[in-house]
């Protein structure tokens, strides 16, 4: 006999997590099928592992820093095993019994195992047959995706999940992509002393974000010992025996004739939709294979929705929380509308990345008047105090609206800074109400204001020339 279901989410990650809150009381009834861990990718081979990692190699770098700022000397010895543990640690050592506790207790029933939508309103899971009544929710996710470079199969190269909670520090590190991913982990293991390359096929890095994103940052990521390759891919990669130079595992072979001897070789090169779950169901697919989705509905069909990273509207934990509290909203009859104008991305890498909204070129290629202002964090009194160099604040605004439509910070603090920018956006407040913001002395956000100010006055000069 089916299970029957007011509401059934395949995949229990973080939007799962957030409709099961959200339906709390409210009679609905909700199974959440997850076929690993309850709670997704973000908390066990993700966020919280890649972060841990990353501010225990930030905390060596400290160390080193505070030969030049505090004291005349500074020894420490690397404990890998240390960081290891702590990273497993906090991803709960592969552990999802309090999620799973915690999503029952909100109301939904967990089964576990690998779901297959097979008619929109049901989901067979092993011998079981979940059919809602209601809706049916995809949310269940995204994989590396893996490039096919020959020779990449005869290799046992890492992935974020293995990267992010490494039982090993590899003597070389050869990272293939140049996004978020590969630049953070790049950062991680050269600081805590692997050879690091960063081999990214186009132009350039940090492609989603502005250029003068990735320019600033570039300098740090040398100054930590990264080898940057850009415009120059990966076309064949040949495994290496266990007495080869240098310990590698691996030769990759770029376009251009050069070669990289890696020890460990980490893919890094994008993600892909877990389609195979629902792709025979007849739901419709973007061109780069994503669930296609109503953005503001978050509708594949009637009575199917997508939430997170499936949808492809952006692969962040905290995207897809919003997804499902919107979905939840829905559910209960509430009219709730997804807004995907101001969400905000942060690259957790030293200093970070943080950005929201549109480019400039984004802006200008949808017709807004676009004005822009620039400023170096790094150039501030609290730039000198931390000694930090070599930042960047870039404002995008539509003068004809007179409201930031987009930006991007290069700063020590860009997360926490960001904030403030993804309300400016979100609320459409007005130049002029921004550059009367009072921002504390000598914080790093006080570089917002110079800014705010210069886009006040290029709108002022531009309304009247209009006049």
């Amino acid at each position: 006999m089916p299970h029957e279901f007011d509401v059934v989410c395949l995949g229990g990650g973080v939007a799962a997590e957030a409709i099961a809150e959200g339906l709390r009381d409210s009679g609905l009834t909700l199974a959440v099928v997850e076929r690993e861990l309850v709670g997704g990718e973000c908390p066990y081979w993700g966020c919280i592992p890649s972060k841990t990692l990353l501010r225990s190699a930030e905390t060596l770098s400290e160390a080193d820093r505070a030969r030049h700022l505090a004291a005349s000397r500074v020894d420490w010895t690397l404990d890998f095993p240390k960081v290891s543990t702590r990273v497993r640690w906090m991803s709960r050592d592969l552990d999802d019994t309090r999620p799973a506790a915690s999503l029952e207790a909100n109301g939904a029933r967990l089964f576990r195992g690998t779901g297959t939508l097979t008619d929109p309103r049901t989901v067979a899971v092993g011998n079981d047959r979940l059919v809602a009544r209601r809706a049916v929710v995809m949310a269940n996710g995204s994989t590396a995706a893996i490039p096919p470079i020959p020779g990449l199969d005869t290799i046992d190269f890492w992935t974020n999940r293995q990267a992010a909670l490494p039982g090993e520090l590899p003597a070389s590190l050869a990272i293939l992509g140049g996004g978020a991913i590969g630049v953070e982990l790049g950062q991680a293991f050269a600081r805590l002393g692997s050879t690091v390359t960063l081999i990214e096929a186009g132009d350039r890095f940090l492609r989603l974000e502005e250029p003068e994103a990735g320019a600033a940052l570039r300098p740090h990521l040398e100054a930590d010992g990264i080898t940057l390759v850009v415009g120059d891919p990966c076309v064949a990669i040949d495994a290496r025996g266990p007495g080869s130079s240098r310990s590698a595992a691996a030769t990759l072979r770029l376009k251009s004739g050069a070669t990289v001897d890696a020890a460990r070789v980490l893919v890094a090169t994008g993600r892909r939709a877990n389609a195979e779950a629902w792709q025979e169901a007849g739901l419709a697919r973007t061109e780069r294979g994503w669930l296609n989705v109503d953005p503001a509905t978050l509708e594949a069909q009637p009575g199917v929705f997508g939430a997170g990273d499936v949808t492809g509207l952006g692969g962040f934990t905290h995207l897809a929380h919003y997804h499902g509290q919107v979905i939840a909203k829905r559910l209960r009859g509430i009219e709730a509308r997804a807004d995907h104008t101001a969400i905000p991305r942060v690259t957790f890498t030293d200093p970070e990345i943080a950005s929201v909204g549109l480019s400039e070129a984004a802006a200008r290629a949808l017709g807004l008047d676009v004005i822009v202002a620039r400023a170096d964090p790094g150039e501030t009194a609290r730039g000198y105090i931390h000694d930090f160099r070599g930042g960047a604040l870039k404002l995008v605004a539509d003068a004809r609206r007179d409201v930031l439509v987009g930006a991007t910070l290069v700063t020590p603090r860009a997360g926490e800074i960001v904030g403030e920018l993804v309300l400016a956006i979100k609320a459409q407040v007005p130049l002029r109400a921004l550059a009367d913001v009072i921002h504390p002395f000598p914080a790093f956000n006080r570089v917002l204001g110079a800014a705010f100010d210069q886009l006040a006055a290029t709108h002022a000069l531009a309304r009247t020339g209009q006049a």
